[in-house]
């Protein structure tokens, strides 16, 4: 049987592994998987997702595909099996979140994760130019733009300037959310990434795709006490 253009593209890392010096790799390495077999279906996309957290979180991440070869690889390309829209939030960097390397996913950060022209153009790009089959829209605990759309839900004056957008962007949201007291901001946080999931998988841009099953978009929160992702719908 004929190689998949994914899988033919990182048939030569599975070599790779002698760029490793002797004694450096984490005691889990064994459980990273082998580039060749990279996911190309949304279902296998979102178990290697969810296997690179659970290393993450037990502090046994692989940091695969960093070596010389798939630097020299991603020169011609770039071939991610997964978007993720997740907050510019400095502390949940997706690619250590989920232990991926370079060219592994294809990543889009605004704060809270919030839709505009160009984040939708970016996801367009992934999905009708990448191929990806998965995206994952990636809440967080104590996310500061969800904290400020909470803010002036609750009183606070509507910030200035560019600002503003964020809170704008995701106070519908909050509005429709039961305040339930000092868990509201993560319930909002949930209740956002589930709702921009929804737009994203009713787009009309997209829609084709998530209808066929070509590509699934899902919807997860990153618990910063834990260090693991919630998927909120499999």
């Amino acid at each position: 049987m004929a190689l998949s253009r994914r899988s033919a593209l990182r048939l030569s890392l599975t070599g790779g592994a002698g760029l490793f010096v002797a004694g450096t790799a984490p005691a889990a390495a064994s459980a990273a998987p082998a580039p060749s077999d990279s996911p190309e279906d949304p279902a296998a996309a979102l178990k290697r997702l969810k296997e690179g957290n659970k290393r993450w979180r037990k502090y046994c991440s692989t940091h695969p595909n960093e070596g010389r070869a798939r630097r020299e690889e991603l020169v011609g390309g770039q071939d991610p099996f997964a978007l993720v829209l997740s907050c510019s939030d400095s502390r949940v960097p997706p690619e250590l979140v989920f232990d991926q390397g370079l060219g592994d996913l294809f990543t889009v950060r605004p704060a809270g994760q919030v839709l505009d022209g160009a984040v939708l153009g970016s996801v367009a790009y992934a999905v009708h130019h990448l191929h990806v089959p998965l995206i994952v829209v990636l809440g967080h605990t104590s996310c500061g733009a969800v904290t400020a759309a909470v803010d002036v839900h609750r009183g606070a004056q509507m910030p200035d300037g560019h600002i503003r957008h964020l809170v704008e962007g995701i106070l519908p949201v909050v509005e429709s959310t039961p305040d339930t007291g000092e868990d509201f901001v993560d319930d909002c946080v949930s209740a956002n990434a589930l709702s921009i999931a929804d737009d994203l998988a009713t787009d009309p841009e997209l829609r084709e795709y998530v209808d066929s099953g070509r590509t699934r978009v899902v919807a997860a929160r990153y618990r910063l006490d834990s260090s693991r992702v919630e998927f909120l719908e499999d």
